[in-house]
């Protein structure tokens, strides 16, 4: 049971390993009898949305939920300036993105405004961008981070990111979860 107090650690009510052991009886009798078909649909929609299939597979088991958007900060881009043209290697990766919605958070001082003329003028079409918030309390980083992922429920986004300030909105937000930005995007 978890709630105000509560610590995370084991649940101390009986049969709590009983439980876990079920569980994870269960997760091993599925994983092996996933169709092929299957595991070829997720191969192919991890390909789509720039993910590699491991990465793709562990989030979607994580999660229970297909990501139909990513939130990039501008710092992950690589973007520290106006008029900043992308990298060609993070450009052509986001040009290959299919099927997901990308959202912004600019870093201060930049524009989110101006960061998403400067994309579209590359070719890249951002569909939601907003201030990125800085230091916060918990309930407000929750509020500012969610106000960016929407209209999309925040366990359906997944966060590409560069700094360790970035990473708390996952938990703040309750997003799918964070990829470093070095991770995303492949070696210049």
């Amino acid at each position: 049971m978890s709630g105000p107090g509560h610590n995370g650690g084991p649940a101390l009510e009986p049969g709590g390993t009983w439980r876990r052991t079920c569980w994870q009886k269960a997760r091993a009798d599925l994983l092996p009898t996933l169709p092929l078909e299957v595991v070829r649909l997720r191969v192919q929609r991890a390909a789509e949305i720039g993910l590699d299939y491991r990465s793709y597979a562990t989030i979607r088991a994580t999660t229970g939920h297909d990501l139909v958007a990513f939130l990039f900060s501008s710092n992950a881009l690589m973007l520290f300036r106006e008029a900043q043209r992308l990298d060609p290697a993070r450009r052509d990766k986001l040009a290959a993105q299919r099927g997901v919605a990308r959202h912004l958070a600019a870093q201060p001082p930049l524009s989110a405004e101006r960061l998403v003329a400067d994309l579209a003028a590359q070719g890249i079409a951002i569909d939601h961008a907003g201030r990125a918030p800085g230091l916060l309390s918990f309930a407000d980083l929750r509020r500012a981070v969610r106000s960016l992922v929407a209209p999309h429920a925040p366990d359906r986004v997944l966060l590409v990111a560069d700094t360790a300030l970035e990473r708390e909105w996952v938990a703040a937000a309750q997003l799918a979860g964070h990829l470093p930005a070095a991770r995303f995007f492949p070696a210049a």
